[in-house]
């Protein structure tokens, strides 16, 4: 009796056990998830040092390779010294004689001698004061003159204390006693960058330029001034598009670009961004590691075109895919002519909006066909539009029937009986468009401009270009690359500093970057190669 009682388990206890049991169970639960949760934790923490060590591995290869390579050639150029010296007197001694035999040469050609021997002569003789002046009066021939430059500058003594001489008269400040009426920019960029070749170090190539610390010094004083006359005159809203060229080219040329000055670079390039050379050059002037912000500043202000160069300049096309960016550019520029045309009825306005769209879809096919994205973006659904504007454009200027069309503007005797003042009083002299509307404010991107050029001084046979503010639409005007010549961006809705209207003409010629070339506003086939 009394085992079997004390065999018997009150079921308050196996009550507890169980409840004991099933905590002992949830905590194993918990622990087990927490195991995993750990590890795999660990397990992405431990993948992630493997993908940054190999990466550093990776960078720390490739930097051991640069340095070994600066390092040989340091060697190299060490072991040449001597027989450089050897090799900069005879070439003293050759060019010498080759001046006394211009100076003879020279005196019996007369006027006989061609561009380039004239060039080569002049470079031989370092009169600088004659090349310059000989380069303006060639801006005609400036394709020859970019193909003759950088051998003729290889014919100088001292081709960078010679370069630096030729520009001074007008860079960093126009000091001619006599000012023509056009800007020399264009030949000082044209220049300054023809020699980039002719002081290339021989080991390390266009990175270190050959440049006496002399010429250095002089080359960073007129930086210098430059940034001073800036800061007198209105900052980088008031400056000149070649005048901030001639001096980011100048910068590059002789290898003077400064560490503290890249916020300054930077804002340059941005503001000047639709010329063609803007890419190239923020690379030249250290600002790779900017370039991000460079193209998302272009992008929120609505220069998705010039985003698109500088996204492949700087290897950040999967980034920044070219695709996205065209099809945001040519629906807020459709926005924007849309909007245009709604608010302000009227015929000439109505030409106006379609002149303007025929531009963006020309610049738009150009960026396509010189990136090579005609697989991702097809052409057909553009060219069918712009065929669609174009006989639009033809039937409209078609008469009327029932009659002879009037006159569209009939002039009027006053009031007085008298007779009116000739036909040409008070026209304007740079062709901008003369119906009373507004202009409108389209959506920015690099490929118009605000400005209105005056008529360029000479054409380029090129074929059938963009349209222009006018009643016509002349021929594509080509620049001395042979490319179609720039015209800066117009302002499609956002905000971007555009050259006053009152700007000279720059002889056409856009080495670097669009200089005013007597193309009304429209969005430009060239900037994109």
């Amino acid at each position: 009796m009394g085992s079997e009682a004390a065999a018997v388990i009150p079921s308050s206890v196996v009550q507890q056990s169980f409840a004991e049991l099933e905590k002992q169970r949830e905590l194993i639960t918990s622990c087990t998830l927490l195991w995993k949760e750990l590890s795999d934790h660990f397990s992405i923490l431990e993948q992630g040092l493997e993908i940054k060590s190999e990466a550093l591995r990776s960078k720390r290869q490739s930097l051991d390779a640069s340095t070994g390579h600066a390092l040989d050639s340091l060697r190299r150029r060490e072991l040449s010294i001597d027989a450089a010296v050897d090799l900069a007197i005879a070439k003293l001694d050759e060019r010498r004689a080759a001046a006394v035999e211009a100076l003879s040469a020279t005196a019996a050609a007369g006027d006989e001698l061609d561009l380039a021997e004239k060039l080569r002569s002049l470079c031989t003789k370092m009169d600088f004061n004659g090349f310059f002046d000989l380069v303006v009066a060639k801006r005609k021939e400036v394709e020859l003159l970019r193909l003759e430059l950088p051998v003729a500058l290889s014919n100088c003594i001292d081709a960078a204390k010679f370069v630096i001489d030729a520009v001074s008269g007008v860079f960093p400040v126009d000091k001619r006693p006599v000012k023509s009426p056009n800007d020399l920019g264009w030949a000082c960029v044209l220049i300054l960058e023809s020699l980039v070749p002719v002081l290339a170090d021989p080991e390390l190539g266009t990175v270190r330029p050959l440049v006496t610390r002399n010429i250095k010094g002089r080359a960073r004083e007129m930086a210098k001034e430059w940034k001073m006359w800036l800061e007198q005159h209105g900052g980088i809203e008031s400056v000149k598009p070649p005048d901030a060229h001639t001096f980011l080219q100048h910068l590059v040329t002789f290898g003077i670009v400064g560490k503290d000055d890249k916020e300054l670079y930077q804002r340059l390039v941005v503001n000047f961004a639709w010329r063609r050379q803007m890419p190239k050059l923020a690379i030249s002037l250290g600002l790779e590691d900017k370039m991000e912000d460079v193209i998302e500043e272009l992008i929120s202000k609505g220069h998705q075109l010039d985003a698109i160069n500088f996204a492949y300049e700087a290897g950040l096309q999967d980034k920044f895919t070219p695709v996205s960016l065209l099809k945001s550019f040519l629906k807020d520029s459709n926005k924007a002519t849309s909007t245009f045309e709604d608010h302000n009825g009227g015929g000439q306005t109505m030409n106006y909006t379609c002149r303007k769209e025929q531009s963006i879809i020309r610049a738009a096919i150009k960026c396509i066909q010189e990136h090579k994205l005609e697989a991702e973006f097809p052409l057909e659904s553009l060219q069918k539009r712009l065929e669609q504007l174009e006989k639009a454009k033809v039937e409209k200027k078609k008469p009327s029937g029932g009659g002879p069309a009037a006159p569209a503007n009939k002039r009027t005797r006053a009031n007085n009986g008298g007779p009116m003042p000739p036909a040409k009083a008070g026209r304007l002299t740079n062709n901008v468009h003369v119906f009373s509307p507004a202009a409108p404010a389209f959506v920015r991107s690099p490929s118009a401009h605000t400005t209105y050029p005056a008529a360029a001084p000479y054409p380029y046979d090129s074929p059938a270009g963009h349209g222009v503010y006018g009643s016509r639409s002349p021929p594509v005007i080509r620049d001395s690359y042979g490319y179609p010549a720039e015209v800066g961006p117009v302002a499609l809705g956002a905000p971007y500093h555009s050259p006053p209207m009152s700007y000279p003409v720059y002889g056409n010629y856009n080495p670097l970057g669009g200089y005013n070339n007597g193309v009304a506003p429209g969005y430009q086939q060239a900037y994109y190669r």
